[in-house]
């Protein structure tokens, strides 16, 4: 059974979706430039991995930015731990090869192949992998396959399930069954997610939960914003200052009317607004909609600033640092098709309110639950909850540290990942295998 899902995904689903993507192509800027990107992949990958000399070598794989999010604190410390390992870091989207191409403690950056056998078996070739890390949910059968035959160990770090997924539907479940069996070790998020997996009916991998490396990724990145100050104290101080981050129009819907009717009564209330796409046009149109209605400028043209009740943030990376600023939190995304990262807020201690859509993510309502975060269905609740929280200093206060003790609480799934990890890198053989 086995044989024939290798051959109906090789020779029937992977020619299938090979064609959608290049259909998708003509119109898809983004696929059109995951397709431009892996030209001469191999060839410049040969040449990278030509240079990397002796050591060790573990391969980390991440779907896109917010998955190689997850990934990099299990680099920092696999790094410090293990100064000579060689890190290889691939990726299938190409806005995650495009941020992360300068990323410092990887050896080698690059394009997964597409999933060919072929593709696999030559990346590996090139690679060779003593370990192999998936993160999350990107996990490519023939790749895994391949994995498998060479006897290298594969892991996925922060696994994540949900009950109704597709990958349960029949047949579907058939094939995964046979690809997540190939595995060493799946390290869930959640219990949840550990009790998902084994519905697959596994005898191979080893299941275990073991948390979320994210909380462990802001919160080193948050000791690093709380160092530096992009946004002079002189104009925050002595205002309640609201970060609105990653939002889109549908947000600033709800948000802009919302803020200017707080502005009546709330003299000292400052805006930052975060634009998730601050293109030229965007941040255009969101100026046209607050002219004559309050006083807004750039954060670029802060050295100008006049008192102005609303910063439009003009840049991008800097959102995580803007939090260190805030007494309260609206994360975007939330009225449009998902919630953003609530735990980049959480992690200073502050109330992290958001809209409706927010199941995309299990931290919202962990959130919610245990009172550091907030759901507003509408610009009313938006409204009634922001002055709450603007006019109690003690209600504010409480949420915020309850926001910030449910990102603490949630420490330590690094060093549990690298628990199972490092004896893999300490055996004495080696699990490098020669394909011809």
């Amino acid at each position: 059974m086995k044989r024939f899902w290798q051959i109906a995904y090789s020779f029937g689903a992977i020619p299938l979706l090979w064609g959608v993507l290049r259909v998708l192509g003509l119109v898809n800027r983004k696929v059109r430039r995951g397709i431009r990107g892996r030209k001469n992949l191999f060839a410049t990958l040969a040449e990278l991995t030509g240079h990397l000399g002796s050591g060790k070598r573990v391969w980390f794989h991440s779907s896109s930015m917010g998955e190689f999010e997850q990934a990099k604190p299990i680099i920092a410390e696999l790094k410090k731990r293990h100064p000579e390992v060689k890190v290889i870091v691939s990726f299938f989207s190409p806005s995650g090869f495009e941020h992360a191409r300068k990323y410092p403690l990887a050896d080698v950056i690059t394009y997964l192949p597409f999933d060919t056998r072929a593709g696999a078996r030559r990346f590996l070739d090139l690679v060779r992998p003593d370990v192999a890390v998936m993160v999350r949910y990107d996990v490519w059968p023939n790749h895994i396959w391949e994995l498998e035959r060479r006897a290298i160990p594969t892991l996925i770090a922060n696994a994540t399930m949900r009950r109704q997924t597709k990958r349960r539907l029949p047949l579907i479940r058939t094939l995964h069954h046979y690809v997540y069996n190939a595995l060493s070790d799946i390290l869930s998020v959640t219990p949840e997610d550990n009790a998902a997996f084994a519905m697959f009916a596994l005898t191979h991998p080893t299941l275990q939960t073991i948390g979320d490396t994210r909380y462990d990724q802001v919160s080193a990145r948050s000791n690093e914003a709380r160092k530096r100050h992009i946004i002079p104290q002189a104009i925050i101080e002595g205002k309640q200052v609201i970060v609105a981050g990653s939002t889109w129009p549908e947000d600033e819907e709800v948000i802009l009317p919302t803020i200017l009717e707080l502005h009546e009564t709330t003299a000292n209330l400052l805006l930052i607004l975060v634009p998730h796409e601050p293109t030229v046009e965007r941040l255009e149109s969101l100026e046209g909609e607050l002219a004559g209605r309050t006083t807004f400028i750039r954060f670029s043209a802060l050295n100008e600033y006049n008192q102005e009740k609303v910063i439009i943030v003009d840049s991008i990376g800097v959102l995580l640092i803007l939090y260190a600023c805030a007494n309260i939190a609206f994360i975007g995304g939330s009225f449009r098709q998902g919630v953003h990262n609530v735990l980049e807020a959480a992690v200073f201690g502050i109330p992290v309110l958001f809209g409706p859509r927010h199941r995309n993510s299990q931290e919202p309502l962990m959130l919610v639950e245990r009172g550091g975060g907030f759901v507003v269905n509408d610009s009313k609740e938006l409204y009634r909850t922001l002055r709450n929280l603007l006019e109690d200093d003690l209600a504010r206060s409480t949420a915020g540290g309850r926001a910030s003790r449910f990102v603490q609480a949630n420490l330590g799934a690094t060093e549990r990942f690298l628990q199972h990890l490092e004896p893999y890198l300490t055996s004495a053989a080696s699990n490098r295998t020669d394909s011809h």
